[in-house]
């Protein structure tokens, strides 16, 4: 019988309430998840400078790839003993086997066909800006050759150790940079490789560490050691390192207060949280001794060591008024999946364009095979993004948000000149554009005039809050996918 899924709704108590709600209740009962979020401004000048340095660049690359890729599984969820959807797969009917398996991995893991420059090239030509790669994941399999564990690819029994290419964090990291691309390296907080964190002496039970970490402070202050010297081996070997982009928000201190208990209604029960202190203030410290511009992603764990927020493969319905970041993926999963179906490139210039319109950055997501290789279909997506780009990025790179932000089938930004882009999304099969476009409640400044950006001649005017074109305009189409219509006074 499978369990119920639970509900931990966290109290200034450090305690929650768990009750057996499924999914489609807790959709109702609970708002997206970046409306939870609290966004605290970084203290330092300088982090701020270059947090809106980040937010010009609109556009990045988020790379899921591990020995878990072999598997054309979700990566490392399979091996966490929780009964959710994303976890161990249904054909699996043997727990302890199936991790056996899985922890064997890195020794059939060879991806000879690696070739990180192809990768940055078809990036860099799709208008990327910036890169997050998967150093390691929650697995503790790490991509990079760290002295603190042998769980790690250049280790002698991985077949790819014995390539010249084999720490493919540093040749990712250089194939990005040789094309002016920042730098961000993604790192799992938890590691349930480590036997300071899923503990040999007891069972994993879920994500958590699977022993108290109060009861046995010394076993947790050897985890917390073990994550801050990983950290500043990226941060120290691998070259200026302009992001560092954490994950696993569960892995976080929580403090308890002295209030009052509260009253527990009928069909829930307390929970405590565990107070996992991964000494996050501390490490920040030390990396901007190394960085001190070093923008730092504490993902989904509220406070100052959270630069930027990054709701997860959704969009926002709204502007959002601080720095944030969509994580979306291309298509599949966020690793390799066999036989996946990638988002159409329409599908995704309206992404772009409306996450920007919105005041935040699209970082896409492409899993590596186990190959080291592409489905060549991410590399066709990725040409007919920079197509567009080419002719309609000004409306995307350095712009910010103006009012009303979007519009039925509009999306607006604003370049640092005061220019307004309108950008009309285009249906499929929609081969012209209407005679007019209303243009809402957009203030247009007066005497404006407007252009088509990657269109000749001057087929479009303004009257009063609409764009009216020319017959020959509305069939002369720069692109199918989205026309932007840039306003100048």
């Amino acid at each position: 019988m499978k369990a119920k899924k639970t509900l931990l709704l966290t109290s200034v108590l450090g305690l929650g309430l768990a009750s057996g709600y499924g999914e489609e209740e807790l959709a109702e009962k609970m708002t997206d998840a970046h409306k939870l979020d609290r966004y605290v401004e970084d203290a330092s000048p300088v982090v701020r400078e270059r947090i809106e340095e980040w937010r010009d660049l609109k556009f990045g690359l988020l790379m899921h790839w591990g020995t878990y890729s072999q598997l054309g599984l979700i990566e490392s969820w399979p091996i966490c003993p929780e009964d959710e959807g994303w976890c161990l797969p249904p054909t699996v009917d043997n727990y302890d086997s199936f991790k056996t398996m899985y922890e064997s991995l890195p020794y059939t893991f060879n991806p000879t066909k690696f070739d990180p420059e192809r990768w940055a090239a078809a990036a860099k030509d799709a208008g990327m800006k910036y890169l997050v790669f998967t150093t390691k994941h929650h697995d503790g399999f790490c991509m990079f050759d760290s002295q603190y564990t042998d769980y790690k690819i250049t280790n002698e029994r991985v077949p790819f150790s014995k390539d010249p290419r084999a720490d493919v964090t540093q040749e990712i990291f250089d194939a990005f940079r040789d094309e002016d691309m920042w730098i961000g390296a993604y790192f799992s907080k938890p590691d349930w490789n480590s036997e300071d964190f899923w503990w040999p002496r007891f069972p994993a039970k879920d994500r958590n560490p699977n022993y108290d970490v109060e009861r046995y402070p010394e076993r947790w202050q050897d985890f917390v050691d073990f994550t801050h010297n990983q950290v500043m081996e990226l941060v120290e070997d691998y070259g200026g390192i302009d992001l560092l982009w954490f994950d696993g928000g569960w892995v976080k201190k929580t403090e308890y207060s002295d209030e009052a208990l509260p009253e527990v209604p009928a069909g829930y029960k307390l929970v405590k949280e565990p107070n996992l202190d991964i000494k996050m203030d501390e490490l920040v410290e030390k990396v901007r001794d190394v960085n001190p511009d070093l923008i730092v992603v504490d993902r989904a764990v509220p406070g100052k060591n959270q630069n930027y927020l990054t709701p997860e493969n959704q969009v926002p319905n709204e502007m959002l008024p601080y720095p944030w970041e969509s994580c979306i993926i291309l298509g599949g999963g966020w690793s390799y999946s066999l036989d996946a179906e990638f988002k159409s490139s329409r599908e995704l210039i309206h992404l772009l364009s409306d996450i920007v319109a919105k005041g935040g950055n699209l970082l896409l997501n492409i899993g590596p095979g186990p190959a080291g290789t592409w489905y060549e279909s991410a590399y066709q997506r990725l040409e007919d993004i920079g197509d567009w780009m080419d002719i309609n990025s000004d409306s995307i790179y350095e712009t910010r948000v103006v009012a009303p932000y979007f519009d039925g089938k509009l999306r607006f930004t604003q370049g640092k000149a005061g220019e307004i882009y309108a950008t009309y999304l285009l249906d499929e099969g929609e081969e012209s554009l209407p005679k007019s476009i209303d243009l809402g409640s957009l203030e247009i400044p007066a005497g404006a005039s407007v252009s088509i950006l990657g269109a000749e001649g001057s087929g479009v005017k303004l009257s009063g809050s609409k764009l009216v074109l020319k017959k020959d305009q509305q069939s002369s189409l720069p692109s199918p996918y989205a026309v932007v219509f840039k306003i100048v006074k």
